[in-house]
C-alpha cells in the first residue's frame, strides 16, 4: 500500500466529524505551474467540477517572471470572500510560497502536488531557478505536499525535505512522473479523493 493510500484509509478522530470544511465554504485557488495545466490536466478538470474554485491566471505562462507570478498569487488570495484553500502544481508551489509575504488574508489550507527543485542548478528552463530557493520556515497553515519518486523536476528526497520544514503531511505517490497530464494524471480520482480529505481534515 502507497503512502497516498494509507492516508485515503486512516481512521477518522471524532472531532474530525464536528466541522469539516466543505467546498462551498472556501475560495479555492488552482494554481498551475509553468505553462498553465491544459483542458485533460486534473487542475483543469478539478476547476470544472468544484462550484467555487477558480484559477490564478498568469500574464505570461512560458516566460514566468516570478515577480508577476507571486503578484497574481497574492491578488487573488486577497479578494477572496471566504477561507482561501489553494491547490498548487509545480511552478505554482513555488509562486505560492514566494507570495507568502503579500497574504493579507488567511489561507485555511494548501495542497501542493509536484513541487519542483527551484534551487537545483540544472532545472530546466533555466529561468524557473528564479523561484527559488525555497523558504524553510514552517507554512502558517495546515498543508499538504505529494511528490512522486520518478519526477524529473525534483529528487524525491529533496521533496521530502521541503515538506519537513515547512510542516506539510508528505504523501508518496510512488512513480508517478510530473503527477500532470502527460503522465497520465488527467482524472486522477486517488488525487480528487485525498483532497476532499483534506478538506474534511481542516
Amino acid at each position: 500500500m502507497s503512502l497516498l493510500s494509507s492516508y485515503l484509509v486512516a481512521p477518522d478522530s471524532a472531532s474530525r466529524y464536528m466541522r469539516a470544511m466543505k467546498v462551498r465554504e472556501a475560495d479555492i485557488l488552482i494554481v498551475p505551474g509553468y505553462t498553465n495545466s491544459g483542458p485533460d490536466h486534473w487542475q483543469s478538470r478539478w476547476q470544472s467540477k468544484l462550484s467555487t474554485a477558480r484559477r490564478v491566471e498568469q500574464t505570461e505562462w512560458s516566460k514566468p517572471v516570478r515577480e508577476d507570478w507571486t503578484s497574481g498569487v497574492a491578488k487573488a488570495v486577497n479578494e477572496a470572500e471566504r477561507p482561501v484553500v489553494i491547490v498548487a502544481h509545480s511552478l505554482g508551489v513555488a509562486a505560492v510560497i514566494q507570495a507568502l509575504p503579500r497574504f493579507e488574508r488567511p489561507v485555511a489550507g494548501a495542497f501542493f502536488v509536484a513541487p519542483p527543485d527551484v534551487a537545483n542548478p540544472e532545472i530546466k528552463p533555466r529561468h524557473l531557478m528564479t523561484f527559488g530557493p525555497y523558504p524553510r520556515d514552517p507554512l502558517p497553515f495546515p498543508s499538504v505536499v505529494i511528490a512522486s519518486r520518478n519526477d524529473p523536476f525534483c529528487a524525491f528526497g529533496v521533496a521530502e525535505d521541503i515538506a519537513a520544514a515547512w510542516g506539510s503531511l508528505f504523501i508518496d505517490a510512488g512513480d508517478a512522473g510530473h503527477l500532470n497530464a502527460d503522465s497520465g494524471f488527467g482524472p486522477w480520482p486517488e488525487g480528487s479523493m485525498t483532497f476532499a480529505k483534506f478538506l474534511t481534515d481542516l
